[in-house]
């Protein structure tokens, strides 16, 4: 089946391969110990160094609110959380932390690179894709808070902030197509471990707060559905691996429109310049990551 769409001059395959080649340059800032340090200044430590920073562009908002927009963590370990991550720190102050420690971390990883003019063009091409869906803020309620943040100015900022958005919006379209599966947030995680493509099963676990008693009833109920196989080490049912790939392509082509303005030599430019930014991130923060690569 063609991933092209009638009267545009992007596929979704050019568009996950511009998107691709920069989400470690967003998603350094989890592993980042300039940013540990920087939340633990403002007292904000395990799961509210996760939560915080990233829910801190929609504001002071609830737990549910967080659940409900990040999806797969347990309902429960954000409910004891949230509430009281607004009470140690505003959000304007988890906002400026954690951009001065993407700023501190990408400064110490890439060193002169972050002055390139190779990187001030992947900046470019980012904040166009990113700005090209500013007003396309309907069902994406991350993308949009984070879309209502102001611009950096420096090259190397502009370039994470773009990307940070581009994730987002992603992200947003992604949830939206798991919904409409019809698969819970345990239940979206399990099918992604089952279909080979996330962490390890126990460290999904851990960094999620599913307990193996919960991860045990939501395999049962996934085997009822007939998702899984009924196996002890289950795998995806051929009827599974549809809908998986239904909810991968639905995803795709939502996260598609940002990078239309670029044309398809714009996504394999910002591809290739990407790459090379991308990897010294993922050797210094995300080792396991380029140990899967290798």
């Amino acid at each position: 089946m063609s991933d092209h769409i009638p009267g545009d001059t992007v596929s979704t395959g050019d568009a996950r391969r511009a998107w691709q080649s920069l989400e470690p340059y967003h998603s350094m800032i989890y592993f980042s110990p300039e940013a540990t340090a920087a939340y633990e200044e403002l007292g904000l430590k395990a799961w509210a160094a996760y939560f915080g920073p990233r829910a801190a562009a929609m504001g002071p908002v609830s737990a549910e609110v967080v659940a409900a927009t990040f999806y797969n963590f347990n309902p429960e370990i954000v409910r004891s959380t949230v509430p009281q991550v607004w009470e140690l720190a505003a959000p304007e102050r988890i906002l400026a932390a954690r951009h001065a420690a993407a700023d501190a971390t990408l400064r110490r990883v890439l060193g002169d690179t972050v002055d390139s003019p190779e990187l001030a063009r992947a900046a470019e091409l980012a904040r166009r894709a990113a700005a090209a869906v500013a007003d396309d803020v309907a069902g994406r309620p991350l993308y949009a808070a984070h879309a209502a943040l102001p611009w950096p100015e420096e090259p190397h900022m502009v370039l994470w902030h773009a990307q940070t958005r581009l994730r987002e919006y992603r992200g947003d379209g992604h949830v939206a197509a798991l919904a409409l599966a019809g698969l819970s947030g345990l239940e979206a995680l399990i099918t992604h471990v089952v279909a080979g493509n996330a962490l390890p099963t126990k460290l999904l676990k851990t960094t999620r707060a599913w307990s193996d008693e919960e991860w045990d009833r939501a395999t049962e109920r996934l085997r009822e559905k007939g998702w899984i196989t009924d196996e002890s080490d289950p795998a995806l049912t051929p009827e599974g691996r549809r809908r998986r790939d239904e909810i991968e392509e639905a995803t795709d082509r939502s996260a598609r429109a940002p990078y239309a303005v670029l044309g398809s030599d714009g996504c394999a430019e910002l591809a290739e310049l990407g790459a090379p930014l991308s990897r010294p991130l993922i050797e210094e923060l995300m080792p396991w990551r380029a140990a899967k690569r290798s």
